[in-house]
């Protein structure tokens, strides 16, 4: 299931770099086992402290939360990291604690420093760490003049108490699972498995496992933001980040500053609208992907676009009955692994889409094991079968705390069949993947609505035409919602739209970021 998530690697131009940077991470030891009493208190540090207003009157359990000071420390390079004291429980604020963990790059010239800008990269479950590591790239030199840079690990996310759900290999038998199951004995091995992951979620995180939604998460980001020292929160949010600023926004519409919401989600939909919805995004960027490779002198499809399509729901359903060899006896790569493969690699055009076409080459002669070590790269396993990052059990574990529809096995066998008639290749496969949120043990703490965060400045979002995994229509869905919403639009593939390849787009967000002077609402680049 694929939900909001953007592939380990966010960017194209990242994949190396953010790899290499990674093994240069913040040394930070914020696991499950750090929750600790808040009778301990933070420790001072060097940062700005933030202003005394930053603490609301309402909430004076939080007053130490608000005005603790970060204890930065270098971490590699210019980079300094820290970590931030949270309340786990916002209902119990003197209770448990965790920490999160926190990195910058400062601007290079304090002259003209605007402040904070604080990146997330997406999931739910990306890391904000390794995705402010690589700001000399992903970020414009610009926008970097002014801000000092800031990542952070959301709860329950990498070196921010991390939950903890399924071990590696039973992780790799859920990935495998049938992900279209058409007997009685695939329903029941996919509930089984969809049980299993919910189950080990609750008893391998039981403190962390009913407070890693975004609604606790966007609190966290005014703590983050009074202990940088600023007044307001200036964001850039792409995918699941555009939900967490958005819900901040409407938490705290007063505190919002430049905010960047990009490859935008409508918060008003529901797990099932959400699946339907990238059902059909993704089936589109399929399309899209067999339009362009029919131009391409490597393309190991049938020449045209319906003939095309057909041989990869052929390779699907042939891989269902029998899969594909990989050279890996205990892995061969079942038809959910396979679909999973494809998905990932249809998000970043030129690049993906290169590798794709390499990996269906050889797929479609009867190996698997090019589209198993992609799926592995994007996944981040390793050779010995270790999962580098909690990224998959933090996507399940928050997205089942922010929406209230939980469909059962019976409801998911038809949804599949609806999906299928409006989304052919991924409707079935995407239609289960709500599955593990029926077993969960805690009820969700929001309810999906439409959000206008009166009382904001203008927020920019922004939406690509053929955006899989966040289709347009909910950039423009938001962009109507917020109060202060304004649209800019990327024609184009792809998710996300900054750095994506339009000079257009990147210097409307970059001279919003900048002046504050967003595009007019409606613009539209090429």
């Amino acid at each position: 299931m694929h939900r909001f998530a953007r592939p380990a690697r966010a960017l194209p131009v990242v994949a190396g770099v953010a790899a290499a940077l990674l093994l240069a991470g913040c040394s930070g030891d914020a696991t499950v086992g750090d929750i600790t009493s808040s009778s301990s208190s933070p420790e001072p540090a060097s940062s700005s402290p933030s202003s005394p207003s930053a603490a609301p009157s309402a909430e004076a359990d939080l007053a130490a939360f608000y005005t603790q000071r970060l204890g930065w420390s270098s971490c590699g390079g210019e980079f300094e990291c820290a970590d931030l004291t949270v309340p786990l429980d916002y209902d119990d604020p003197t209770g448990a604690t965790i920490e999160l963990e926190v990195l910058r790059l400062r601007t290079e010239d304090d002259s003209r420093r605007l402040g904070s800008l604080v990146l997330n990269p997406g999931g739910p479950g990306g890391s904000g760490v390794d995705y402010a590591r690589a700001a000399r790239i992903v970020v414009d030199d610009s926008v970097r003049m002014v801000y000092d840079v800031v990542g952070f690990d959301p709860r329950g996310v990498g070196g921010s108490a991390p939950v903890d759900c399924l071990n590696d290999a039973r992780t790799d038998a859920f990935v495998a699972v049938d992900g279209s199951p058409d007997t009685p004995g695939e329903v029941a091995e996919v509930t089984a498995l969809s049980r299993e992951f919910a189950r080990a979620c609750e008893r391998r995180s039981p403190e962390l496992y009913a407070h890693v939604s975004t609604r606790n998460a966007a609190r966290d980001v005014d703590i983050l933001r009074a202990a940088l020292g600023d007044e307001k929160l200036n964001w850039f949010g792409l995918s699941y980040g555009t939900y967490l600023g958005a819900t901040y926004a409407e938490l705290f519409p007063e505190r919002v500053g430049r905010m960047v919401l990009d490859g935008a989600i409508d918060p008003s939909l529901s797990n099932v609208e959400v699946t339907r919805g990238q059902a059909k995004g993704f089936d589109l960027a399929l399309r899209r992907f067999v339009e362009d490779c029919n131009t391409q002198a490597d393309c190991p499809l049938p020449r045209g676009t319906a003939a095309g399509i057909a041989a990869i729901q052929r390779l699907f359903a042939r891989s269902d009955a029998d899969p594909l060899p990989t050279g890996d006896g205990a892995r061969p790569l079942t038809q959910a692994m396979l679909q999973n493969a494809v998905l990932s690699y249809l998000y970043f055009p030129p690049t993906d889409w290169e590798q794709l076409r390499w990996g269906l080459e050889s797929a479609l002669q009867g190996d698997g094991s090019i589209l198993l070590a992609m799926l592995d790269a994007r996944m981040e396993r390793d050779e010995a079968g270790v999962y580098k990052n909690n990224g998959f059990a933090a996507l399940y574990a928050v997205n089942a705390l922010d929406r209230t529809d939980r469909p059962t096995a019976a409801e998911s066998a038809a949804l599949a069949s609806q999906f299928k008639k409006e989304a052919p290749v991924f409707g079935e496969y995407l239609a289960w993947g709500n599955l593990p949120f029926s077993f969960w043990g805690v009820p969700a703490d929001n309810t999906p609505h439409p959000i206008a965060a009166t009382g904001t400045g203008p927020i920019l979002v922004v939406g690509t035409t053929y955006d899989p995994a966040t289709p347009y229509p909910w950039a423009q869905a938001l962009a109507k919602q917020l109060d202060q919403g304004v649209l800019l639009t990327r024609v184009g593939d792809g998710h996300t739209g900054y750095r994506m390849g339009s000079a257009c787009t990147d210097k409307a967000i970059d001279r919003y970021l900048v002046t504050g002077e967003p595009p007019s609402d409606g613009t539209v680049c090429r």
